[in-house]
């Protein structure tokens, strides 16, 4: 069965549009519909010299797996014309509505996903909206509580799972509690199981502290906060073990016995996946009601309009977000 999925290229300045446009040169398994505006895509197409023809869908038929050279649109305009390369706040409104549309789109069941480009987060808050990032703006669409944020390579070899995300790092161990990380493991959990098909997950968890505290003499919140949280989760059913060391966590042998590791901060999982596998690397929202993916890298805008942007995480994003549907709900 042939999914659709929607696709936000996210700010038009950026390389967001380029990947549209050469993704679409690409052979997909899914029926892909960029949610954007048909001039910029084509105007974007003519600037990397890429031929590409736009067909408005239709979403009372049946999906159709991709055609190379071919791209679905659903069309929404922009405030004024993008300018590869700088940022205009008067398209910020046009950003918001590229993710609101695919928001609707998959709650009414016309697509299977939704798969998301870039955003610049300042641009954003400049056209005075608050934002913060996808996953919140998403969260609050959906009517969902925040979502948890993992980022997973294409083949599923590696899966991090972040307990805290874009935070200080001093404000770190201040929101770590038992209520929060329980609602992670347990996000965690059911989505392993609805999402990629995995009917036991077993999930590592790291410590916070060097050597996961070493018995409270490293610090207190491995002990007090994160081991508690684990064997309550332990209770719920749930094949959580930790706190372990960060330091040796992320190891071959580890490795071999998790289906996704929960770091505690940022900086603490983030660079091992990215330097793993940066170009394969997608960023998945769990809990929300509906499948969303999106690249792991920001808007690149020096690299808009050129012929060095790489597909690599567009592509893993695609091909993640089509296994996710075919999991079903």
């Amino acid at each position: 069965m042939t999914h659709r999925l929607v696709l936000t290229p996210g700010e038009p300045a950026g390389i967001g549009p380029d990947l549209a446009v050469r993704i679409a040169q690409q052979a997909q398994d899914v029926e892909l519909v960029a949610i954007a505006d048909p001039a910029l895509l084509a105007d974007r197409a003519r600037a990397i010299g890429v031929d590409l023809v736009l067909e408005p869908v239709d979403y009372d038929t049946p999906p159709v797996a991709h055609r190379p050279g071919h791209l679905k649109i659903d069309a929404l305009p922009m405030a004024r014309p993008a300018v590869a390369g700088q940022l205009d706040p008067a398209n910020a409104d046009y950003v918001l509505a590229c993710l609101d549309q695919a928001v609707a789109r998959c709650t009414a069941g016309h697509a299977a996903g939704m798969v998301t480009g870039p955003v610049h987060k300042a641009v954003i808050n400049q056209a005075g909206h608050v934002f913060s990032g996808h996953t919140g703006y998403l969260a609050a669409r959906c009517n969902a509580p925040t979502p948890v944020m993992m980022l997973a390579t294409d083949t599923g070899d590696l899966r991090v799972v972040l307990a805290t995300v874009h935070i200080p790092l001093s404000a770190v161990p201040g929101a770590l509690d038992g209520p929060h990380l329980a609602y992670v493991l347990d996000t965690v959990h059911t989505q392993l199981a609805r999402r990629f098909g995995i009917t036991r997950p077993r999930i590592l968890v790291a410590g916070l502290n060097p050597h996961a505290g070493e018995n409270g003499y490293l610090g207190h919140e491995d002990d007090e906060i994160i081991a508690p949280a684990i064997a309550a989760a332990n209770q719920r059913g749930i094949d959580a073990v930790g706190p372990l060391p960060a330091d040796t966590l992320f190891t071959p042998h580890q490795l071999a016995r998790a289906d996704a590791i929960v770091a505690m901060y940022h900086d603490q999982g983030l660079p091992v996946i990215k330097h793993a596998a940066f170009s394969r690397t997608v960023n998945i929202s769990l809990g929300l009601p509906i499948v969303r993916t999106s690249v792991d890298h920001g808007t690149a805008l020096s690299l808009a309009a050129t012929a060095d942007v790489d597909t690599g995480s567009m592509t893993a994003a695609i091909r993640v977000a089509g296994d996710m549907a075919r999991h079903g709900a």
